[in-house]
C-alpha cells in the first residue's frame, strides 16, 4: 500500500466522497474479488460497481474478505436500464445489496438517461425515497443531458448529488461540468482514460509525462483530479491499478492543463453512446 490518501471531496447533501475511485466495468465476477482486493492493498476505498455488470457479487465478497469496516469504504452502483420504474428500482436496489452483501449504500445511480423510456422521473423518485429512509446515503445520475438534469429537478427539487458520464481529454464534457458546478453536483468521469489506446499514445500526454517522471495515465488521470472531477480507471492488472492509485502525487501545473484541454475533439471524441439519444435494455 502507498502513503498516499485520496482527496475528499463534498457533495451537496453533506456527505463526502473520495475523488480517487477503482472502476470494476468489464471485470468478471471471478476476477471482481482479486482485483478489488488488490485495489484495496494499493489505498482505494472507493469502488463502482453497477448491476449490469455482473460483479456485484464478486465486490461483495472482496468487501467481505478485506477486513475493513463498511464506514471506511465508499460503495456504488446503479440500477440499469431495463430495471428502471418506482417499484422496479427499489426491488432492484434490494437485490444488488443482497449481492453486495451490505445494508447501507454510500451511492445509488440511475446508469443511463433512456429518453424513449421515459422512466427516469419515477426512478429518480425511488432513488430519494431509499435516501429518505436511510437505504442509500447519497443519490445521483449517469449519462444524462443538461435538460434531464433540470427536468428532475423540476419534477422533485430534488438535485443529483453526482453526474457520472463519459469524460476524458478528447471530450471533456465542458457544457456538463459547468452546469454540474452551477447546481453543486460533482462531476465523475468513466473511461477517463479513453479506455486507453489512442489516448494514452497521445504525443502531448506523452510530453508532460515525460516531464514529470509519470506515464501517460497519470498524467490523464491528474488531469481530471485538477479538474476537480471524481474518477474511477479500471485495471485488472495489480501493477497498473497502484501506478493509477501513484497519480495522486503528481501535481500538474497550468501549463500541462491548458495543453490537456487542448485536445478536446469536442463530439468526435465521444466513444460511448450518446445520452440524448441511446436506447437500449
Amino acid at each position: 500500500m502507498t502513503n498516499f490518501v485520496s482527496p475528499e471531496l463534498s457533495l451537496n447533501d453533506g456527505h463526502t466522497i473520495p475523488q480517487l475511485g477503482y472502476g470494476v466495468w468489464q471485470v468478471k465476477d471471478d476476477v471482481a474479488e482479486g482485483a478489488v482486493l488488490n485495489a484495496f492493498e494499493a489505498g482505494y476505498r472507493h469502488i463502482d460497481t453497477a448491476r449490469i455488470y455482473g460483479n456485484e457479487a464478486g465486490v461483495g465478497r472482496a468487501i467481505a474478505a478485506s477486513g475493513i469496516a463498511p464506514e471506511d469504504l465508499f460503495i456504488t452502483t446503479k440500477v440499469w436500464n431495463s430495471d428502471q420504474g418506482y417499484q422496479q428500482t427499489l426491488d432492484a436496489f434490494e437485490a444488488s445489496m443482497e449481492r453486495l452483501g451490505l445494508e447501507t449504500l454510500d451511492l445509488y445511480l440511475i446508469h443511463w438517461l433512456q429518453p424513449k423510456q421515459g422512466k427516469h422521473v419515477e426512478t429518480w423518485k425511488a432513488l430519494i425515497e431509499l435516501q429518505r429512509t436511510g437505504r442509500v446515503r447519497s443519490i445521483g445520475v449517469c449519462n444524462f443531458t443538461v435538460e434531464a438534469l433540470r427536468e428532475i429537478e423540476d419534477a422533485t427539487g430534488v438535485v443529483p448529488a453526482i453526474h457520472q458520464v463519459e469524460t476524458h481529454p478528447y471530450f471533456p464534457q465542458s457544457e456538463l461540468r459547468a452546469y454540474a458546478a452551477s447546481k453543486g453536483i460533482l462531476h465523475q468521469s468513466w473511461s477517463p482514460l479513453g479506455q486507453g489506446g489512442e489516448l494514452l499514445a497521445e504525443p502531448v500526454l506523452e510530453r508532460i509525462a515525460t516531464k514529470h517522471g509519470a506515464t501517460p495515465a497519470q498524467v490523464a488521470i491528474a488531469w481530471h483530479l485538477a479538474l476537480g472531477n471524481v474518477v474511477i480507471p479500471k485495471s485488472v492488472t495489480p501493477e497498473r491499478i497502484a501506478e493509477n492509485w501513484a497519480a495522486l502525487g503528481l501535481t500538474l501545473d497550468a501549463e500541462d492543463i491548458a495543453a490537456i484541454d487542448g485536445l478536446d475533439q469536442g463530439e468526435a471524441g465521444r466513444i460511448g453512446p450518446d445520452p440524448a439519444v441511446s436506447d437500449f435494455a
